[in-house]
């Protein structure tokens, strides 16, 4: 089992770190791999809807999305973890995934996905439904946890002295990995779900 968690901070020590590390210290008891990558200290563009993706099977612009693409790929597991700044998911980590998730053409469906929300008070459930949306999009079942996937801090560290929010980390930890571990076994038993050709519809026609 091979885990990809995207930290959307710029702080490499942050409240995020705190609530991610909760989460590698299970997958690592579980002797699943899994590469922490941090995100929000990068120069990643926004998408532009050019479409070259199409042609290139990358993204136009070069940059930590296309080194994302090859280990996501190769993930069974995607954590999408970001600080909550104004109501919503970090910037950076949005930009990064509507270009990774857009851009890759490979298959995601039952790739297990989880999103994290850190914030001093406010705005972690707008950020965490939000971020939910790149997984329901393609297939990815979503990781639960005991209560939503959010931890609170404002100070740097400070996120370590919510207990709640830790524990909610540890439980979405192994909640993925049975959701994976399980996913493997059926995808061994009975395969991928079958897939109908994909109908589009445009709302002005």
């Amino acid at each position: 089992m091979k885990v990809l968690i995207l930290n959307g901070s710029p702080h490499k020590e942050g409240n995020t770190s705190v609530a991610l590390k909760e989460m590698e210290k299970v997958f690592e008891s579980e002797g699943v791999e899994f590469e922490t990558v941090l995100l929000g200290n990068k120069d990643i563009r926004g998408c532009t809807g050019c479409g070259r993706c199409f042609e290139k099977g990358c993204c136009v612009f070069d940059d930590a999305v296309n080194e994302l693409a090859p280990k996501f790929e190769a993930a069974d597991g995607l954590v999408v973890a970001s600080p909550v700044y104004y109501a919503s998911a970090n910037a950076t980590l949005v930009a990064c995934l509507q270009r990774l998730f857009y851009s890759t053409r490979f298959d995601k469906t039952m790739k297990v996905g989880a999103s994290v929300a850190v914030a001093r008070r406010g705005g972690c459930s707008a950020a965490f439904d939000e971020l939910n949306k790149y997984f329901t999009i393609c297939g990815m079942p979503i990781a639960s946890s005991q209560y939503w996937n959010s931890v609170h801090g404002r100070a740097p560290g400070e996120a370590s002295r919510d207990a709640e929010g830790l524990q909610t980390m540890r439980t979405l930890a192994r909640n993925m990995v049975f959701l994976m571990r399980s996913i493997a076994l059926g995808k061994e038993k009975y395969g991928l779900p079958e897939k109908e050709p994909v109908q589009r519809t445009n709302f002005i026609h």
